[in-house]
Protein backbone atom coordinates (compact mmCIF):
# COMPACT_ATOMS: atom_id res chain seq x y z
CA UNK A 1 0.00 0.00 0.00
CA UNK A 2 1.67 3.18 -1.25
CA UNK A 3 1.77 6.11 1.57
CA UNK A 4 2.05 8.40 -1.62
CA UNK A 5 -1.23 7.91 -2.19
CA UNK A 6 -3.23 10.21 -0.01
CA UNK A 7 0.27 12.58 0.33
CA UNK A 8 -0.22 16.29 0.19
CA UNK A 9 1.01 16.25 -3.33
CA UNK A 10 -1.80 13.73 -4.64
CA UNK A 11 -4.88 14.14 -2.11
CA UNK A 12 -7.98 14.93 -3.66
CA UNK A 13 -11.75 14.51 -2.86
CA UNK A 14 -12.37 11.86 -5.52
CA UNK A 15 -8.93 9.99 -4.84
CA UNK A 16 -9.99 9.76 -0.90
CA UNK A 17 -13.76 8.56 -1.66
CA UNK A 18 -11.97 6.23 -4.69
CA UNK A 19 -9.52 4.63 -1.42
CA UNK A 20 -12.35 4.47 1.11
CA UNK A 21 -14.19 2.25 -1.07
CA UNK A 22 -11.53 -0.12 -2.62
CA UNK A 23 -10.72 -0.64 1.47
CA UNK A 24 -14.02 -1.08 2.75
CA UNK A 25 -13.89 1.78 5.23
CA UNK A 26 -16.97 4.11 4.79
CA UNK A 27 -16.45 7.01 6.87
CA UNK A 28 -19.16 6.58 10.48
CA UNK A 29 -21.33 9.27 10.81
CA UNK A 30 -21.93 8.43 14.72
CA UNK A 31 -17.85 9.13 14.88
CA UNK A 32 -17.91 12.19 13.16
CA UNK A 33 -15.72 11.08 10.19
CA UNK A 34 -14.93 13.17 7.72
CA UNK A 35 -11.34 13.06 5.71
CA UNK A 36 -9.44 15.79 4.49
CA UNK A 37 -8.62 16.14 1.14
CA UNK A 38 -7.00 19.07 0.37
CA UNK A 39 -3.19 18.80 0.48
CA UNK A 40 -2.39 22.64 0.42
CA UNK A 41 -4.42 22.54 3.95
CA UNK A 42 -2.65 19.59 4.87
CA UNK A 43 0.68 20.95 4.61
CA UNK A 44 -0.77 24.65 5.95
CA UNK A 45 -1.54 22.53 8.94
CA UNK A 46 2.06 20.62 9.38
CA UNK A 47 3.52 23.94 8.78
CA UNK A 48 1.94 25.53 12.16
CA UNK A 49 2.37 22.55 14.31
CA UNK A 50 6.36 23.37 13.65
CA UNK A 51 7.47 19.58 13.97
CA UNK A 52 10.98 19.03 14.25
CA UNK A 53 12.84 15.90 13.83
CA UNK A 54 11.83 14.11 16.92
CA UNK A 55 9.52 15.60 18.48
CA UNK A 56 6.83 13.42 20.02
CA UNK A 57 2.88 14.09 18.83
CA UNK A 58 -0.60 12.72 20.03
CA UNK A 59 -2.29 12.43 17.23
CA UNK A 60 -6.13 11.67 18.60
CA UNK A 61 -8.55 9.94 15.50
CA UNK A 62 -6.07 9.76 13.18
CA UNK A 63 -8.71 7.93 10.36
CA UNK A 64 -6.93 7.14 7.08
CA UNK A 65 -3.64 8.28 8.61
CA UNK A 66 -3.44 11.20 5.66
CA UNK A 67 -2.53 13.76 8.71
CA UNK A 68 -0.16 11.48 10.24
CA UNK A 69 2.08 10.33 7.04
CA UNK A 70 2.52 14.00 6.92
CA UNK A 71 3.83 14.34 10.25
CA UNK A 72 6.17 11.55 9.95
CA UNK A 73 7.48 13.25 6.96
CA UNK A 74 8.22 15.90 8.45
CA UNK A 75 9.73 14.22 11.29
CA UNK A 76 7.39 13.66 14.29
CA UNK A 77 7.45 10.74 16.46
CA UNK A 78 3.71 10.09 15.98
CA UNK A 79 1.58 8.32 18.88
CA UNK A 80 -1.82 7.84 17.08
CA UNK A 81 -4.97 7.20 19.23
CA UNK A 82 -7.96 5.49 17.20
CA UNK A 83 -11.62 4.10 18.45
CA UNK A 84 -12.74 2.57 15.44
CA UNK A 85 -11.20 -1.22 14.86
CA UNK A 86 -11.59 -0.85 11.09
CA UNK A 87 -8.88 1.61 10.71
CA UNK A 88 -7.03 0.48 13.46
CA UNK A 89 -6.34 -2.47 11.03
CA UNK A 90 -5.84 -0.51 8.24
CA UNK A 91 -3.01 1.91 9.92
CA UNK A 92 -1.60 -1.00 11.14
CA UNK A 93 -0.72 -1.82 7.35
CA UNK A 94 -0.21 1.10 6.42
CA UNK A 95 2.50 2.49 8.48
CA UNK A 96 4.34 -1.03 9.44
CA UNK A 97 7.67 0.11 6.95
CA UNK A 98 7.91 3.07 9.33
CA UNK A 99 11.52 3.44 11.04
CA UNK A 100 11.05 1.75 14.83
CA UNK A 101 10.01 4.26 17.79
CA UNK A 102 8.41 6.51 15.43
CA UNK A 103 5.01 5.47 15.42
CA UNK A 104 3.23 3.96 17.66
CA UNK A 105 -0.44 3.26 17.22
CA UNK A 106 -3.03 2.59 19.97
CA UNK A 107 -6.28 1.35 19.80
CA UNK A 108 -8.84 3.83 22.29
CA UNK A 109 -11.13 5.82 23.04
CA UNK A 110 -8.26 8.90 23.83
CA UNK A 111 -10.70 9.86 26.84
CA UNK A 112 -10.38 6.35 28.77
CA UNK A 113 -6.92 6.43 28.52
CA UNK A 114 -4.33 8.52 31.04
CA UNK A 115 -2.23 10.85 28.83
CA UNK A 116 0.32 9.67 30.90
CA UNK A 117 -0.13 6.18 29.46
CA UNK A 118 0.40 7.71 25.57
CA UNK A 119 3.00 10.24 25.96
CA UNK A 120 5.97 11.99 27.99
CA UNK A 121 6.84 15.71 27.87
CA UNK A 122 7.92 17.13 25.76
CA UNK A 123 5.07 16.42 23.20
CA UNK A 124 2.20 18.55 21.08
CA UNK A 125 -0.93 17.42 20.34
CA UNK A 126 -2.05 17.75 16.41
CA UNK A 127 -5.14 16.17 15.11
CA UNK A 128 -8.18 16.49 12.83
CA UNK A 129 -10.46 15.83 15.62
CA UNK A 130 -13.79 14.04 15.99
CA UNK A 131 -16.11 17.61 16.09
CA UNK A 132 -18.26 15.91 18.71
CA UNK A 133 -15.26 15.33 21.05
CA UNK A 134 -13.73 18.67 20.91
CA UNK A 135 -14.62 19.82 24.47
CA UNK A 136 -13.92 16.80 26.79
CA UNK A 137 -10.81 16.74 24.71
CA UNK A 138 -9.63 20.20 25.56
CA UNK A 139 -10.18 18.87 29.63
CA UNK A 140 -8.05 15.88 28.87
CA UNK A 141 -5.09 17.97 27.12
CA UNK A 142 -5.20 21.00 29.65
CA UNK A 143 -6.59 19.55 32.71
CA UNK A 144 -4.34 17.11 33.93
CA UNK A 145 -0.64 17.09 35.36
CA UNK A 146 0.67 16.04 31.90
CA UNK A 147 -0.34 18.72 29.50
CA UNK A 148 1.55 19.68 25.38
CA UNK A 149 3.88 22.53 25.17
CA UNK A 150 1.16 23.29 22.03
CA UNK A 151 -1.73 22.31 20.00
CA UNK A 152 -2.77 22.39 16.80
CA UNK A 153 -6.09 21.36 15.86
CA UNK A 154 -8.96 21.20 13.62
CA UNK A 155 -12.11 21.73 15.38
CA UNK A 156 -15.96 22.89 13.83
CA UNK A 157 -15.30 26.78 13.19
CA UNK A 158 -18.27 28.00 15.72
CA UNK A 159 -15.96 26.38 18.23
CA UNK A 160 -12.85 27.42 17.48
CA UNK A 161 -14.04 31.27 17.42
CA UNK A 162 -15.89 30.64 20.59
CA UNK A 163 -12.75 28.98 22.71
CA UNK A 164 -10.37 32.08 21.08
CA UNK A 165 -13.48 34.64 21.64
CA UNK A 166 -12.20 38.15 23.54
CA UNK A 167 -14.43 39.16 26.88
CA UNK A 168 -17.84 39.64 25.18
CA UNK A 169 -18.30 36.43 24.00
CA UNK A 170 -16.34 34.16 26.08
CA UNK A 171 -18.03 30.88 27.42
CA UNK A 172 -17.10 28.67 30.42
CA UNK A 173 -15.09 26.30 27.76
CA UNK A 174 -13.59 29.73 26.70
CA UNK A 175 -12.10 30.81 30.06
CA UNK A 176 -11.19 27.22 30.73
CA UNK A 177 -8.90 27.03 27.43
CA UNK A 178 -7.82 30.51 27.67
CA UNK A 179 -6.46 30.00 31.18
CA UNK A 180 -3.76 27.59 29.83
CA UNK A 181 -2.95 28.77 26.94
CA UNK A 182 -2.75 31.57 24.60
CA UNK A 183 -5.31 30.79 21.33
CA UNK A 184 -5.98 31.94 17.92
CA UNK A 185 -7.74 31.01 14.75
CA UNK A 186 -4.97 30.02 12.64
CA UNK A 187 -7.39 29.00 9.48
CA UNK A 188 -10.89 28.86 8.22
CA UNK A 189 -11.58 25.47 6.51
CA UNK A 190 -14.19 25.15 4.00
CA UNK A 191 -16.83 22.09 4.52
CA UNK A 192 -15.22 20.99 0.90
CA UNK A 193 -12.32 20.36 1.71
CA UNK A 194 -13.10 17.27 3.73
CA UNK A 195 -14.76 13.51 2.26
CA UNK A 196 -17.42 13.23 3.04
CA UNK A 197 -18.56 16.99 3.63
CA UNK A 198 -19.70 17.90 6.83
CA UNK A 199 -22.65 20.10 7.04
CA UNK A 200 -20.44 23.10 9.04
CA UNK A 201 -17.19 25.06 8.14
CA UNK A 202 -14.00 24.20 10.26
CA UNK A 203 -11.20 25.88 11.64
CA UNK A 204 -7.40 25.20 12.66
CA UNK A 205 -6.83 26.54 16.82
CA UNK A 206 -3.28 26.69 17.48
CA UNK A 207 -2.64 26.86 21.51
CA UNK A 208 0.85 27.97 23.04
CA UNK A 209 0.28 26.29 26.81
CA UNK A 210 1.57 28.44 29.45
CA UNK A 211 2.36 27.67 32.84
CA UNK A 212 0.36 27.07 35.73
CA UNK A 213 -0.87 30.38 37.11
CA UNK A 214 -2.78 28.82 40.45
CA UNK A 215 -2.64 25.81 42.69
CA UNK A 216 -4.55 22.53 42.12
CA UNK A 217 -7.27 23.72 44.94
CA UNK A 218 -7.07 27.17 43.88
CA UNK A 219 -8.17 26.01 40.27
CA UNK A 220 -10.90 23.51 41.51
CA UNK A 221 -12.41 26.76 43.62
CA UNK A 222 -11.87 28.91 40.09
CA UNK A 223 -13.57 26.25 37.63
CA UNK A 224 -16.53 25.85 40.61
CA UNK A 225 -17.21 29.70 40.68
CA UNK A 226 -16.76 29.88 36.18
CA UNK A 227 -18.81 27.13 36.18
CA UNK A 228 -21.72 28.60 38.30
CA UNK A 229 -21.65 32.02 36.64
CA UNK A 230 -22.16 30.13 33.14
CA UNK A 231 -25.08 28.36 34.27
CA UNK A 232 -27.14 31.60 33.96
CA UNK A 233 -24.73 33.33 31.28
CA UNK A 234 -27.42 35.92 30.62
CA UNK A 235 -28.17 37.14 34.19
CA UNK A 236 -26.47 39.69 36.11
CA UNK A 237 -23.37 38.13 38.44
CA UNK A 238 -24.77 39.83 41.26
CA UNK A 239 -27.57 37.63 40.93
CA UNK A 240 -26.40 34.28 39.44
CA UNK A 241 -23.98 33.65 41.87
CA UNK A 242 -25.25 33.73 45.27
CA UNK A 243 -28.49 32.08 43.73
CA UNK A 244 -25.70 28.99 42.45
CA UNK A 245 -23.43 29.07 45.50
CA UNK A 246 -25.60 30.22 47.72
CA UNK A 247 -23.07 29.09 51.00
CA UNK A 248 -20.83 31.96 49.86
CA UNK A 249 -23.42 34.67 50.54
CA UNK A 250 -24.81 37.31 48.52
CA UNK A 251 -22.61 39.72 50.73
CA UNK A 252 -19.72 38.08 50.47
CA UNK A 253 -19.95 38.37 46.61
CA UNK A 254 -20.97 41.95 46.16
CA UNK A 255 -17.81 42.79 48.80
CA UNK A 256 -15.08 40.22 46.56
CA UNK A 257 -16.75 41.89 42.79
CA UNK A 258 -16.67 45.95 44.59
CA UNK A 259 -12.48 44.99 45.75
CA UNK A 260 -11.73 43.39 42.10
CA UNK A 261 -14.07 46.57 39.98
CA UNK A 262 -16.27 44.22 38.50
CA UNK A 263 -19.24 45.67 38.57
CA UNK A 264 -22.20 43.77 40.06
CA UNK A 265 -24.35 44.53 36.88
CA UNK A 266 -21.98 42.51 34.33
CA UNK A 267 -22.43 39.16 32.54
CA UNK A 268 -20.20 36.57 33.02
CA UNK A 269 -19.39 36.20 29.15
CA UNK A 270 -18.33 39.74 30.00
CA UNK A 271 -15.47 38.63 31.82
CA UNK A 272 -11.86 38.27 31.31
CA UNK A 273 -9.86 35.11 32.24
CA UNK A 274 -7.75 37.20 34.89
CA UNK A 275 -11.13 38.95 36.15
CA UNK A 276 -12.25 35.52 36.84
CA UNK A 277 -8.74 34.81 38.85
CA UNK A 278 -9.00 38.39 40.78
CA UNK A 279 -12.66 37.12 41.50
CA UNK A 280 -11.66 33.98 42.54
CA UNK A 281 -8.68 35.10 44.68
CA UNK A 282 -11.14 37.72 46.71
CA UNK A 283 -13.75 35.53 47.39
CA UNK A 284 -11.46 33.12 49.66
CA UNK A 285 -12.28 29.43 49.65
CA UNK A 286 -15.64 28.23 49.73
CA UNK A 287 -16.71 24.87 50.02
Amino acid sequence: MSLDELSPRTLSAERVERYLRRHGLAASKGRSQNHLVDGHILEQIVELAEVTPGRQVLEIGPGLGILTGALLDAGASVVAVEVDRRLVGHLQTRFEGVEEGRFRLVEANVLDVPLEDLVSTPFDVVANLPYHITSPVMHTILGGELRPERFVLMVQREVAERISAPPGGMSYLSVFVQYHATVRVALVVPASAFEPAPSVESAVLVGEVQPRRLSPADEEQLWRLVQAGFRERRKMLHNVLPRQLPQVGRERFEVAMATVGIAPDRRPQTLSVEEWIALADAIGPFE
